[in-house]
């Protein structure tokens, strides 16, 4: 048994290996410079460039670029009408702005406990929660994955619901065939560096609904409105008048931004295939391995994988989640952990949240952690974070 380098062995590798990166080529940095150059870097022709192809991928009506994933579910909760006395109802293991959305509206996140299979929001779970006061359910594609949409849609359509999709981690993924995007009564996207495509920053609002559209617009816009139609007072002015209808936000994102997700957009399917060699690599690997256990996924979801979560069966292992995720990064392989429960923060519990609430997803934190998923790794750097996995599960195995 080889020693671990945590206790002075050789590690796997050097250079570390981190758990995410971008991909940027040559083609993407031209994209962007040709932008910069151009005449306008914001609020210009890219931006409705990018909009019109996020809705050809997705196959959706309306696509509106935002400043970031957060900007976008802001917008879909303003959009859904989402205020002071509603719940909405999400999962506790996401990044925090699938909550915070809901408290930047004045209203009240109720956390629904996890599949502990798959890791996503348990329908059973949300159901019941549901109750007078529930405006909307905020579903989030963990991993990748797609949620179990049809179920979800079932609930929405029984309960009177608004059906937000937070799809932050699951550009590219099929859900019975059919892209996420266009499946819920509103998308939302987030083009972070370390997901399948980029902006650098970046997010999106898509749905097929003209109304949730044009609210959306207003939403990222200032509440602006610049089209005759939708005024409240005839344009007497001149051409520049516009009038501001509602309380709105700057949530726009730059023309050089559009212009670098637009080219990244152009390799989605590469990017999606080679997550998913990765993926089977990793699982053919551990599904060997009684101390991990692998994530599962519904027959519905095509899934473009942005995160490969191992879960520790610490039971099996004479170490704490701590000391194995040490370890790791010791032999050169940087895991990181997604996500503590939103509801364990300082701020949550400030607002009354207690732990104990989801205990599938308490569970499957204590015990989870991220290795390394993008697609500019080598097979070399796939078979070191496998390496390094297996050198600690021999080490520590009871």
């Amino acid at each position: 048994m080889s020693k671990l380098a945590i206790n002075g062995g050789t590690p796997i590798r050097e250079d570390k290996l981190y758990y995410g990166r971008q991909w940027i080529d040559a083609q993407d940095v031209e994209a962007v410079v040709h932008t910069l150059v151009g005449d306008l870097i914001t609020c210009g022709p890219k931006v409705k460039e990018l909009d019109r192809l996020l809705e050809k991928v997705c196959e959706t009506k309306h696509a509106v670029a935002v400043s970031n994933g957060t900007a976008a579910l802001h917008c879909a909760c303003i959009a859904a009408g989402i205020g002071p006395g509603d719940e909405v109802i999400t999962t506790p293991l996401t990044f925090a702005a699938s909550a915070n959305c809901v408290l930047y509206c004045g209203a009240t996140p109720v956390f629904a406990d996890v599949d502990p299979e798959t890791y996503n929001i348990d329908p059973k779970s949300i159901e019941k929660l549901i109750n007078d006061k529930t405006k909307a359910i905020v579903a989030v594609d963990y991993t990748g994955q797609a949620v179990r949409i049809k179920e979800i849609r079932k609930l929405c359509d029984k309960y009177n619901l608004i059906f937000i999709e937070d799809a932050a981690h699951s550009i590219g993924t099929k859900y019975d065939g059919k892209p996420i995007g266009g499946l819920a009564d509103m998308t939302t996207f987030s083009f972070h560096p370390v997901k399948t495509v980029t902006a650098g920053e970046g997010g999106a609002i898509l749905t097929n609904d003209d109304e949730l559209y044009h609210k959306i617009m207003l939403a990222c816009n200032h509440g602006i409105e610049r089209d005759e139609e939708f005024m409240e007072e005839a344009p007497h002015e001149g051409m520049w008048y516009y009038e501001q209808v509602s309380l709105g936000y700057n949530y726009r994102i730059t023309d050089f931004q559009a212009a670098l997700l637009i080219s990244q957009l152009g390799k989605l399917e590469k990017f999606k295939k080679r997550r998913a060699e990765i993926v089977e690599a990793y699982n053919e690997v551990f599904a060997n391995i009684p101390e991990i256990i692998v994530q599962k996924e519904i027959p519905e979801s095509d899934t473009c994988r942005h995160l490969y979560i191992i879960q520790l069966d610490l039971d099996k292992l004479n170490c704490t989640r701590r000391e194995f995720f040490d370890a790791m990064s010791a032999e050169g392989i940087q895991p990181q952990i997604h996500y503590v429960p939103v509801y364990w923060f300082p701020y949550y519990k400030r607002l009354g949240y207690t732990k104990g609430l989801c205990p599938n997803a308490e569970k499957i934190y204590a015990g989870m952690m991220s290795i390394p998923l993008y697609p500019k790794m080598t097979d070399e750097d796939v078979q070191d974070t496998i390496a390094a996995v297996t050198k600690i599960v021999e080490a520590y195995r009871k």
